[in-house]
């Protein structure tokens, strides 16, 4: 699998430069979005494990209106990948890491090790009308300051759960940043009997730094009414992309499935402390996600959800990983 997604990922970035500078531009979406996302396993019937739960709450700008320094970055990549509509955004997020085994005092070597991650993001989305870029710059801390602990036995004591009692033995603090490039293509839609339409989403991502380092690629299929309203639903990385600000007004709706694999170089949460000794795992260097779910637009307001199944991330890992991914976004 290597083999081929790596050239098809360097064959994407070629294609990436240069072809894209004809794209016709859309109108300008003069509103700006409120989007908040929660990922949890629970959602699927899950036990509290691996990855266990993920927020994110995010604003993003109306379109053409960025700020000087932003705007002269999008200035300079304008002349790399063409002229585009776009938008910057703000977000704040925490994921959270447990081993299978949460009654442990001492964690299980081989098992995935307890981390948290307590994140901002600032973003600049590039659009036209079948493609869009993300550029994201992720800066926060992993370990206790991360807060994990605390947010998880919050929960547990609301629910009657029993709190974990491992999380002494997490990842150290540490900082961590992030860069990610996300492209998405959105094909032409082929019409359907009924005013239906089928699309599909390929895309790539890059991703570098102390928290993730690897390269993906992916697509998903949808069918259903009012596909240009949106270029996919959000997912919190690692992930197959997609867009947290949908355009446009009016009813709208569609289901899809989507395949994505990434060759990971680095995984802070199973490689651990970058530069202190600390628990860890070996990870695995190829990881797929396989997904389905549904989206719904109403006016101003999208509800999206996504079931995931996730292949094993480290090499002791018993079995495959499943989650849920719930998000709504407003426009105003």
């Amino acid at each position: 699998m290597t083999r081929i997604l790596v050239p098809a990922l360097g064959l994407a970035l070629i294609a990436t430069i240069g072809s894209a500078r004809s794209q016709p531009l859309p109108p300008a979406d003069t509103r700006a979005v409120l989007d908040g996302l929660t990922e949890n396993d629970a959602y699927t019937g899950g036990t509290d494990r691996w990855y266990t739960n993920g927020i994110r709450l995010g604003w993003h700008s109306a379109e053409d209106n960025l700020p000087s320094p932003l705007a002269w970055l999008d200035e300079r990549l304008a002349v790399l990948f063409g002229p585009a509509r776009s938008r910057w955004g703000l977000a704040i997020g925490q994921t959270m890491y447990t081993p299978l085994d949460k009654r442990r005092v001492i964690p299980d070597p081989r098992d995935r090790p307890y981390a948290a991650y307590l994140f901002g993001e600032l973003s600049l989305d590039r659009r036209t009308t079948n493609r869009l870029d993300r550029f994201s710059l992720q800066a926060g801390v992993v370990g206790p300051s991360a807060l994990g602990e605390e947010a998880q036995d919050l929960v547990h004591e609301i629910i009657g759960d029993r709190p974990a009692r491992g999380w002494r033995h997490q990842l150290k603090d540490e900082p961590a940043f992030n860069l990610y490039w996300e492209r998405i293509w959105r094909l032409q839609a082929v019409a359907l009997p009924g005013g239906l339409a089928v699309d599909t989403l390929p895309t790539v991502t890059l991703a570098a730094g102390t928290v993730h380092v690897y390269a993906g690629a992916g697509a998903r299929v949808r069918i259903g009414q009012g596909l240009e309203r949106d270029f996919g639903p959000p997912r919190i990385r690692p992930a197959i992309a997609g867009a947290p600000a949908p355009v446009g007004e009016g009813f709208g709706w569609y289901i899809f499935g989507g395949v994505g694999g990434r060759v990971v170089g680095r995984d802070i949460f199973l490689d651990g402390n970058t530069w202190r000794d600390s628990p860890s795992v070996d990870h695995r260097p190829l990881v797929g996600d396989l997904e389905v779910g549904a989206a719904v637009f109403w006016h101003n307001i999208r509800l999206s959800y996504t079931h995931v199944w996730r292949s094993k991330e480290f090499v002791a890992q018993p079995k495959e990983h499943q989650f849920g991914s719930l998000s709504l976004s407003i426009a105003f």
